[in-house]
């Protein structure tokens, strides 16, 4: 099954449900994440919030949806939004789509307790929005 999960900047929620998704669907399925507008780093809340669990990102990149080939994007079967107020991305493919709202983790405005606690609650929200994708679906 080949999954991408999308928003804004691909720094924070898209890169946590791709680490999230490849740790608990495992290599038989392709899953990538992806911005419209990149913001060309990993927020390290992303990478932190993750490195609690056990699952390292550091390598991970931010992309945006026009690093893929076509063949992978019309191979698609799910696409994942993962915005709040923000304008998700949208993207011309048959796959089935969802929209899962998350806040923005990534907000400059936090101080550092507020900020990992955005990143522990988009986190536990992705995790339990997946879980329930892979059991409603068979992954």
């Amino acid at each position: 099954m080949n999954i991408l999960f999308l928003c804004v900047g691909n720094s924070a929620r898209s890169q946590i449900a791709e680490g999230l998704a490849n740790s608990m669907f495992g290599s038989r399925h392709n899953i990538k994440s992806a911005g419209s507008s990149p913001t060309g780093k990993i927020h390290p809340g992303a990478v932190s919030i993750l490195d609690e669990i056990g699952i390292d990102i550091t390598n991970y990149k931010s992309k945006s949806i026009n690093d893929f080939d076509e063949d992978f994007i019309d191979s698609l079967d799910l696409v994942i939004t993962l915005c709040n107020e923000e304008i998700c991305p949208a993207l011309p493919t048959k796959a089935r789509f969802f929209h899962w709202i998350n806040e923005d983790p990534a907000n400059n405005n936090l101080n550092e307790l507020q900020s990992k606690l955005a990143f522990r609650k988009t986190r536990d929200n992705i995790f339990n929005l997946l879980k329930k994708l892979m059991l409603e679906n068979n992954l």
